[in-house]
């Protein structure tokens, strides 16, 4: 059988190592990394979330709106829309496309401040 309460501090744990990492890559001007593991930080969030609200493991998904409802959480139209546009950088940092145009250091900081604030609000719901 499995242990939810365990499943729920691994993936505690896990979003914030990676949010540390995404600091530390946009930090080092390594902008696509970092988002990548801005958004891999709140994926993990995310299926404690799931875990927590449903006593199941979480599924292997790596959309935020879609772990986000799977975990019934209610969201505003700002979060939801902010989940959707972090989504990119999970395929951005899989499989880049050159033809999308470079996010500038600024902007990463940007995305970074918000994923923070996020990021802190559902920890405290856990």
């Amino acid at each position: 059988m499995v242990d939810i309460l365990e499943q729920i501090k691994y993936w505690k744990s896990g979003a914030a190592e990676d949010w540390q990492a995404a600091e530390q890559l946009v930090t080092g001007n390594k902008v696509r990394h970092g988002l990548f593991f801005a958004h891999l930080s709140l994926e993990k969030i995310l299926k404690a979330h799931v875990c927590k609200n449903t006593g199941k493991i979480a599924p292997k998904l790596h959309n935020l709106v879609r772990l986000s409802e799977i975990a019934g959480l209610e969201l505003s139209e700002e979060n939801i829309d902010f989940l959707a546009e972090m989504n990119q950088f999970n395929l951005e940092g899989r499989y880049p496309v050159p033809s999308l145009p470079e996010i500038s250091n600024q902007e990463a900081k940007e995305y970074l401040k918000n994923t923070k604030e996020v990021l802190e609000w559902y920890s405290r719901q856990l």
